[in-house]
């Protein structure tokens, strides 16, 4: 599976005085979106973490193209860019009810032991989920 979507409504205090989203609130969006997609291949970050595994975002990139604002129906199109190694890389595309692109962004994650704080290999039943 190489992408998903979700969708929810825009709640009040995800907004300013004007009802527009605030912009870091996009940040937690894409990581709904992540979680829904590692959720639809059966993992959880969940079961990462009772594993030993962390995945900590090293880089996000946001290009914003309209406001979204308050009870917008938004969408969080969720696309894996590269089979992952060590790092994990994604594409979003958020957009409304109208089919408005609100706003595209990439982030890169890296897979990492949660004791030693180092950087490991994608687990190969997460490689054998995505690759199904």
């Amino acid at each position: 599976m190489d992408f998903n979507r979700i969708s929810f409504r825009v709640r009040y205090g995800e907004t300013d005085k004007m009802g527009v989203v605030y912009h870091g609130n996009y940040a937690q969006y894409l990581e709904m979106g992540r979680v829904e997609w590692l959720r639809q291949l059966g993992i959880s970050y969940k079961s990462l973490e009772e594993k030993g595994i962390i995945l900590p975002v090293i880089s996000l990139r946001m290009d914003f193209k309209k406001s979204a604002y308050y009870d917008d129906l938004i969408t969080v199109e969720t696309i894996l860019k590269n089979r992952p190694l060590v790092k994990i890389e994604f594409d979003y595309k958020i957009y409304n009810q109208d089919k408005e692109v609100l706003m595209v962004a990439n982030t890169v994650l890296v897979f990492m032991d949660d004791k030693t704080k180092r950087p490991i290999r994608c687990p190969d039943y997460v490689l054998e989920k995505i690759e199904k």
